[in-house]
């Protein structure tokens, strides 16, 4: 009995141990330097409801949007058929990363840039009823903040869920013919031929592309490239003795070295042991106009995709990792390059974190070898 106890409670051991490595990896997984937060719910400044031509009406608004470290920022929508949810993390992605594929965002994305850039909150009340004025548009007492919102959603929605604001009646509701009158003209500028669209998509607040590097003793891993639209706050490293974080000349970088557009290396002396490390970054700086917030899990919990009108400051982080056989060994798996021969892998957003199989085999090792413990014994016991 005391055996058999004994085996009950390595088994549960064994079990609980997997159960831990497992759930624990998502939440490693969950940090690759993107900025996050939520839809706060009831919040944001409603502009008016809108009526689309071939019917239907939706209520135009500016979303106030907090992120995970407390600032936060002012979005739109840009997809108007699924649901606005306050219960689900969303995250900054780039402009490819747009959930629905079938949808007119991405070939129009620079001309939705372009929308928030000359609209509402982008620039000033005063400065848009000026804009209107030199088009030859008069707009009554001036262009209101409900005003210039609706206008604005309706002329993001007009480039990314290929809908139209109906001319005829603007607004859904009874509204004074003036508001309908400034809305439409409002709507008619940021939709009109001097779109023409506004440029690349807005850098990231701190992206290294290729976060993941290989290499032998005796060489410079990398490079890891920086693109970055704040000010980089901190550089750290967790490397063994001898190994530093240089550029390509093998200068040895600190912070203030780093910058967008910087290309570190881990530089690995002849004389280093296998073996690994690490370089992590801070930024801090606005995400910029034109930035995408997609559902982190929209797969199984869809909602309302959101763009950057407006934000403040905020802190975001990115690690890179470097692993190094002996000097004159070749890697067992080399990175990837391009046909240019850069290193490849490396998307608009780092993709930083354990590797997801580790923890799924690390159990299943775990899980098998208390199957073999309890068969054994059985044998025991019979003999």
């Amino acid at each position: 009995m005391q055996v058999r106890s004994a085996l009950v409670r390595g088994g549960i051991a064994v079990l609980a141990a997997a159960a831990a490595v497992m759930v624990g990896a998502p939440s490693a997984l969950a940090d690759d330097g993107a900025a996050r937060g939520r839809v706060s719910e009831n919040s944001g400044t409603v502009g008016y409801r809108i009526n689309l031509d071939g019917g239907g009406d939706y209520i135009a608004k500016l979303f106030d949007f907090k992120l995970s470290d407390g600032k936060s920022l002012k979005l739109y929508c840009v997809q108007i058929t699924v649901g606005m949810r306050t219960d689900v993390d969303m995250v900054e992605r780039p402009w490819n990363s747009y959930p629905a594929a079938n949808s007119p965002f991405k070939k129009n994305s620079d001309k939705i840039n372009w929308v928030l850039h000359h609209g509402y909150p982008g620039v000033k009340l005063d400065a848009i009823a000026d804009a209107l004025g030199k088009q030859g548009v008069t707009v009554h007492d001036g262009i209101s903040e409900r005003e210039a919102i609706a206008a604005t959603q309706a002329a993001v929605w007009h480039f990314s869920d290929g809908v139209n604001l109906n001319l005829q009646k603007p607004l859904a509701e009874n509204n004074p013919a003036e508001a309908n009158a400034d809305v439409a003209a409002l709507y008619s500028y940021l939709t009109g031929d001097q779109n023409k669209g506004l440029g690349a998509q807005p850098k990231p607040t701190l992206n290294i592309a290729s976060p993941k590097g290989d290499g032998k003793a005796g060489s410079k891993i990398g490079p890891f490239e920086v693109a970055t639209s704040g000010d980089i706050t901190s550089l750290t490293t967790e490397l063994p003795d001898g190994v530093k974080v240089t550029d390509a000349d093998g200068k040895e970088l600190k912070t203030a070295d780093v910058k967008d557009g910087s290309k570190l290396f881990v530089d690995v002396p002849a004389a280093t042991k296998p073996g690994n490390g690490s370089f992590s970054l801070k930024a801090t700086g606005e995400l910029d106009t034109g930035r995408l917030f997609v559902s982190e899990n929209y797969a199984k919990q869809p909602a309302q995709s959101l763009i950057v009108a407006d934000s403040e400051k905020t802190q975001v982080a990115a690690k890179a990792t470097a692993n190094w056989t002996e000097a004159g060994a070749v890697p067992s798996t080399p990175a990837p390059t391009t046909p240019g021969g850069a290193p490849s892998g490396g998307g608009e957003l780092a993709n930083t974190g354990v590797d997801a199989a580790v923890p799924f085999t690390i159990g299943g090792l775990l899980l098998g070898g208390g199957a073999l413990m309890l068969l054994l014994n059985r044998r025991r016991s019979r003999a």
